[in-house]
């Protein structure tokens, strides 16, 4: 038996969820009433990510801050720059692929119970509140924003204090990671309940009829991640950026696929970083941050739902509205959550842009929540890959100047 878990473990972790993926696939097509409980490892895994990765989070900023010496530079504000830039980007592709584009929806219910916010100004008091929130509570209710903002706070505090206590910060930083890789060892167990449970409730067929809406909202996913990032790769470190990004798409983006939270693939993240040979100083506070407020395909989730609507209803939307749109979907998808759909609550407000009634947005919710079986897992694929790739990106470019002023 040891002999084959190391041989198991010998194998990549892309192509051991590969396995689970095929496998989950098999069973949910096959013997679904039968094999039922196997769904069971799925939910088993994204909750232990999801309880984890708070508490991890808080020791890693933690302890990068506390360690941070005066003189020590990091590419924290490039990083922000390229999350912000590259969120209004996407919600400009989004609206660029919906007018070429144009999508009818069959409006259904199915959003009855959600309240969504009310305003722009309501989504930025949620923002601040989150800021202020009982750090306690914050780390038990994955309040990311609240986390971030009480690491920041006490590994500022813990400065000036003696390196033993620092030390001790680091150690339980540095237990609490191991704890997340043997967790994420796991993934292809997880996986092949999460695919299966998918398959055999919802079903592939129930998702033919929204085939359009999902055509833009992937093709605009795509061709944000595979033009779009490329060419902010190139202008930073000028070489092919195809490698780094397809790297980061499929050591990120697969498992961020199939869990479909951003916090909850944090720790899949940090691996990368590491892997990349990025500084830790850099990316204990980029990647958890990313998670928060680098919500690209979020944004084109709010684009492109708003504007079906509009089409829906026959509403004309010129390109100033679209342009407000664009920049709408960029602010209101910082506020979206780290977990799945949290981009979907955000739908009403963008359609109140066009004087939409809030019954008829919130139908659109509801089909939102029908596709959301592949909107929302690409959706954090792109989200949770692009944090990896703008942290990258940042570094090497940085590293590229830096070489030219040597050789200069």
């Amino acid at each position: 038996m040891k002999k084959l878990i190391n041989k198991w473990n010998s194998i990549s972790l892309v192509k051991r969820i590969i396995i689970g993926l095929v496998i989950g696939i098999t069973f949910a097509l096959t013997v679904p009433t039968q094999l039922a409980p196997i769904a069971i490892l799925g939910s088993l895994f994204v909750g232990a990510l999801k309880a984890v990765a708070p508490i991890l989070v808080f020791f890693l900023v933690m302890a990068a801050i506390c360690q941070h010496k005066e003189g020590q530079k990091t590419n924290i504000k490039s990083i922000i720059t390229l999350y912000l830039v590259g969120t209004l980007i996407a919600g400009i592709v989004a609206v660029v692929g919906s007018f070429l584009f144009p999508v009818t929806l069959t409006l259904t219910a199915g959003a009855e119970g959600v309240i969504p916010p009310g305003g722009v100004g309501e989504v930025l008091k949620a923002l601040l509140m989150n800021v202020v929130d009982n750090p306690v509570n914050a780390i038990a209710n994955a309040n990311y924003i609240g986390v971030l903002t009480w690491a920041v706070v006490l590994g500022l505090a813990l400065k000036n204090s003696s390196d033993s206590t620092k030390q001790v910060i680091v150690n339980v930083s540095d237990a609490i990671s191991q704890a997340v890789r043997w967790v994420i060892n796991l993934a292809p167990f997880g996986i092949m309940g999460l695919v299966f449970d998918t398959i055999a409730t919802s079903g592939i067929e129930s998702l033919f009829s929204y085939g359009q809406l999902i055509a833009v909202l992937l093709g605009s996913m795509a061709v944000f991640a595979l033009i779009v990032n490329p060419i902010i790769t190139f202008i930073a470190i000028r070489k092919n950026p195809y490698p780094l990004v397809l790297r980061c798409l499929r050591e990120s983006g697969i498992t961020a696929f199939f869990t479909r939270s951003s916090a909850a693939n944090i720790p899949v993240n940090m691996k990368l970083c590491k892997d990349l040979g990025l500084d830790s100083d850099t990316y204990s506070v980029s990647i958890p941050l990313g998670a928060t407020i680098n919500m690209g395909g979020a944004a084109i989730t709010i684009s492109v739902l708003a504007l079906a609507a509009a089409h829906t209803l026959g509403i004309k939307v010129d390109i100033g509205t679209a342009i407000i749109l664009s920049v709408l979907s960029a602010v209101s998808a910082c506020g979206a959550s780290g977990v799945a759909g949290g981009s979907l609550l955000l739908v009403p407000l963008a359609c109140s842009l066009f004087g939409i009634p809030n019954e008829i947005a919130m139908q659109v919710v509801g089909v939102g929540f029908i596709v959301g079986v592949i909107q929302d897992s690409a959706e954090t694929a792109l989200n949770s890959s692009t944090d990896v790739l703008y942290t990258a990106v940042a570094e090497f470019g940085k590293r590229r100047k830096e070489s030219m002023k040597k050789t200069a």
